[in-house]
């Protein structure tokens, strides 16, 4: 049977929530009332916190509802899981106006309000909203850690703002906390995405200094913007650290390097980096396929792109519309240059 202390009815709904039970931890919130008890607030938390992590919002909402009729006030913890759950659907006007109702009622948004709407923004590129949730965060005296900063920084690179993004380096230095490898990879990726290989390179010297080693994600960056700006040898010397450091590099990574040697006229690095890749046991994609033809078809080697394109159709990678325009393309020029 069932318990008559409202505390051991929390337990039990909070253990079921716990194991993704929330029908049963339902009919234990149903027990609490058909005893005559009163549900608590954390009654209601756990519950709507159960729904909200089972990704069932209308029910979360209407418990919300049951909750303000039966004059139990919602508190922090109720807001945080629902703007958490609308954060997660990106829902991001209703997490906003359950934000601003919270305040209306005088209660305090916590750090896991605050963060969980900077990640969606800075997810989203919303970085205005970013900014002034930051703001607001701090204007409740509320000090960022180095999650929430690498969050922040992680939006300004994606969004092309290196200048803000160093001043958040800046001013988490300020407060006393050391930038760690995420902070270090995304301002790497940040600056070889913008084009400046250069500073990303004077940051890996940095994480060196610091006794802190590059991760497959810091490489790849690296690698992408040395292929970006034409630096094939460079790119490849990176590869090869990233090889020996025990690394391996992903499909993007290993084409992203073909299509800088097939561009610079190497098609033979170019199936190199192929055959090292197939026998690292990826499974080249039509992508692949079509910067090794592209590279042979600018060199006019047409046979040779023919003969890839039946060993691209014999291992069962499909072609698609660009793969054909590129043949098309070269066999005209070809055709033409004769």
């Amino acid at each position: 049977g069932f318990p008559s202390n409202v505390y051991v009815f929390n337990v039990l709904m909070n253990r079921f929530c716990k194991e993704g039970k929330i029908c049963d931890a339902q009919k234990v919130f149903d027990e609490i009332t058909r005893r005559g008890l009163r549900p608590t607030v954390v009654s209601f938390n756990t519950l709507i916190n159960g729904y909200c992590k089972a990704g069932n919002l209308d029910e979360g909402f209407r418990l919300k509802h049951h909750m303000e009729k039966s004059r139990t006030r919602p508190d922090v913890f109720t807001y945080s899981a629902l703007i958490n759950a609308l954060c997660k659907e990106n829902k991001m006007d209703g997490a906003h106006g359950l934000f601003d109702e919270m305040c209306e009622r005088g209660l305090i948004p916590n750090y896991v309000i605050f963060t969980t709407l900077i990640h969606c923004h800075s997810r989203n590129g919303h970085i205005d909203l970013m900014k002034e949730s930051y703001q607001k965060m701090l204007s409740k005296g509320l000090e960022p850690d180095i999650v929430l900063y690498n969050t922040l920084l992680n939006g300004f690179c994606k969004n092309g703002d290196l200048v803000a993004a160093r001043k958040i380096v800046d001013g988490m230095i300020h407060r006393g906390l050391r930038p760690d490898k995420v902070t270090y990879t995304t301002l790497i990726d940040g600056f070889c995405r913008g084009g400046d290989v250069e500073t990303a390179l004077e940051i890996r010297k940095k994480m060196d200094q610091n006794g802190i080693e590059l991760d497959r994600v810091g490489f790849s960056a690296l690698i992408c913007g040395m292929c970006k700006e034409g630096s094939v040898v460079d790119a490849e010397r990176a590869l090869r650290e990233m090889l020996r450091a025990g690394m391996k590099p992903d499909d993007v990574t290993y084409t992203m390097m073909m299509d800088a040697f097939c561009k610079k006229g190497d098609v033979q690095t170019g199936f190199k980096l192929l055959k090292e890749m197939q026998s690292d046991g990826h499974i080249p994609s039509v992508v692949t396929y079509n910067v090794l033809l592209n590279g042979l078809c600018k060199l006019g080697q047409m046979k040779n792109a023919d003969t890839l394109l039946d060993a691209m159709l014999n291992v069962g990678v499909v072609p698609d519309d660009i793969t054909y325009n590129i043949l098309l393309d070269g066999h005209y020029r070809h055709v033409n240059a004769s």
